[in-house]
């Protein structure tokens, strides 16, 4: 199989990790014996209360990425899933100020816990001034079965973090960073959901512990989840909500939120969601909290706390409550305090939320001409019959997307099928409204192409179709009505792709769909035979397997050699799909 990381020595790896922190922010040391990044000495950082946190490595950024002003003072590393020793964790105290004590916290792992509290207690036993705390935020083990454990810290634990480094940036004691940290958890909520588990680099690969499906609960050490689902994203994120909010689940139930509270939320990305797909996860849960009637005063997502390279994503919401600190120190305004740490990613200003949650956002109606607002011509087709052989053409293409697509993952980007299929689905939508106009319904074609479809073949077939309604329009002599016959078309066609080859240089040979659609048109012009035509676009479009790209995608795929003979161009095999298909009509 091919490696699935660039890695193959985990050991190396987090050393590696650790050290680019210091490369990207200058105000950080690291300690490679210990595997501690730490905050470098300064008169300012003295005066401060110090945090010390850290966890096993793979959670990426976390814990070391938010060592920085305003965050963190030090973070211990263990290796990828494991925590540090108590020996790293003491060394961490060691390496910060400690005259206005320490705040050890972590999150609640059995591991974790006793390791970070060990060093605690070593750290107290010397002399120093320190307090520990386990986060705890997970709602998807409950109260029945996390017992005297009690909940699991996940990515929430990170606004808690974020949340007590600028108190003690703003000069908060220690008993009051230990008891905003308390108040913070006490108000928070989270769970998380993935497709699946992940890999270890240097690790053989895991045996499947799941089937095919959605893990609610998933902790991020690969642990498995407390419910294994089939469901679309958003009953997927129906049923996370109904975990954080239901009161009716009693064993879940660590916050009473209700309709009008305001909350902060965080989505956080377990690794391996792309950031398009974090965006839609992000709308689909803010419009489900909305419905449910909760006031969002804040909306952070990014990856904050990982799982290596996990297929999932969390959500977590902090209630809004008096932190009885006074003025400046009120959870929004903690939240907002600056901080200079890489795996912090909040830089939207106060100034810019508040003007924003005053404002209401108006729609605009696009503007857009209807058929009947296109100056009418008097060249007229059967809509009928036009109607049928279009859909035979969109139909067949439509059935050859997946092929399509394969033949464009082999030598392009993967997505000229998905695009082709889009923008058939999208004309099919029309058929039975297309007018008797042939110039209106080529135009509204052009139209709905150009809405659906994006990409170059997009582009490619909105020009091509807008410039052959222009054609037609060309050769309607009025004002007598005139029916379209294969001579209008055939001219049509050919001042449209003279018009096409004002825009891009793709000529037969090139291996692009011109070596399906010059041949159609030149074949349709000579014979005016529409299945000659369309054979002669399914020969141009067999030939392009012999042809060295000169355009497109294919340019740059490596393994040339491998496909020549044998994968045709997938946007001219997908151009002569809806040609045949169109001609088995006549």
């Amino acid at each position: 199989m091919p490696p699935k990381h660039f890695f193959d020595d985990a050991v190396h790896l987090v050393d590696t990790a650790l050290r680019s922190l210091t490369l990207t922010n200058p105000s950080l040391k690291y300690d490679a014996d210990h595997k501690i990044i730490y905050r470098q000495h300064s008169e300012e950082l003295e005066s401060i209360v110090s945090i010390v946190s850290g966890g096993g490595s793979g959670h990426e950024p976390g814990f070391a990425g938010f060592v920085g002003k305003g965050f963190l003072t030090a973070s211990a590393a263990g290796s990828i899933f494991a925590s540090p020793s108590a020996a790293q964790v003491r060394r961490a105290i060691d390496h910060v100020p400690t005259s206005k004590g320490v705040l050890v916290i972590t999150m609640n792992y059995t591991g974790d816990v006793l390791h970070f509290g060990m060093a605690t207690e070593q750290a107290k036993a010397a002399g120093t001034n320190a307090q520990f705390f386990a986060i705890g935020d997970d709602v998807a083990v409950g109260r029945a079965k996390g017992g005297k454990v009690g909940r699991r810290g996940i990515a929430g634990g990170i606004l808690v973090l974020k949340l007590c480094g600028a108190l003690a940036e703003l000069g908060g004691s220690l008993s009051e960073v230990y008891s905003l940290a308390q108040h913070v958890t006490s108000n928070l909520v989270s769970v998380g959901a993935s497709l699946e588990c992940v890999h270890v680099p240097g690790r053989a690969n895991p045996p499947e512990t799941h089937s095919a499906g959605i893990e609610i609960g998933m902790g991020i050490h690969n642990e498995p989840g407390n419910q294994h689902i089939e469901a679309t994203l958003p009953e997927l994120v129906q049923m996370m909500i109904r975990q954080l909010l239901s009161p009716e689940d009693t064993d879940r139930h660590y916050v009473h939120i209700t309709e009008n509270d305001q909350v902060i939320l965080l989505i956080n990305n377990l690794g391996g969601v792309s950031m398009l797909e974090l965006a839609g996860i992000v709308h689909e849960v803010c419009t489900q909290l909305k419905d449910f009637g909760l006031v969002l005063v804040r909306v952070i997502s990014g990856t904050f706390l990982t799982s290596l390279n996990g297929m999932g994503f969390s959500i977590s919401l902090l209630k809004l409550a008096d932190t009885g600190l006074g003025d400046g120190k009120s959870l929004v305004e903690l939240l907002d305090f600056p901080a200079e740490a890489v795996g912090w990613a909040a830089p939207i200003q106060r100034s810019t939320w508040d003007t924003g949650m005053t404002t209401k956002t108006q729609a605009v109606a696009p503007v857009t001409k209807t058929a009947k607002q296109i100056r009418e011509s008097t060249l007229t087709w059967g809509p009928e019959f036009a109607s049928k052989v279009l859909r035979a053409g969109l139909t067949q293409l439509i059935a050859a997307e997946e092929e399509v697509t394969r033949l464009d993952t082999i030598v392009g980007d993967g997505d000229c099928g998905i695009g082709l299929k889009r923008g058939a689905e999208a004309v099919l939508q029309i058929l039975s409204s297309l007018p008797t106009d042939a110039v209106a319904s080529v135009q509204n074609i052009a139209s709905v192409v150009e809405k659906s479809m994006d990409g170059t073949s997009g582009a490619i077939y909105s020009i091509f179709l807008s410039s052959l309604a222009h054609s037609l329009r060309e050769l309607d002599e009025g004002p007598a009505k005139q029916v379209v016959d294969s001579k209008h078309w055939s001219i049509a066609l050919q001042s449209s792709l003279t018009a096409l080859n004002k825009y891009t240089p793709a000529v037969p040979g090139d291996r692009t769909l011109m070596d399906a659609l010059v041949p159609f048109i030149d074949t349709l012009s000579s014979s005016g035979d529409i299945k000659k035509a369309a054979k002669a676009a399914r020969d141009g479009a067999e030939r392009t397997k012999f042809m060295q790209a000169s355009l497109g995608r294919a340019v740059y795929v490596c393994g040339e050699g491998q496909w020549v003979g044998k994968i045709p161009d997938p946007g001219a095999w997908g151009l002569q799909e809806f040609l045949n298909g169109l001609a088995s009509e006549f």
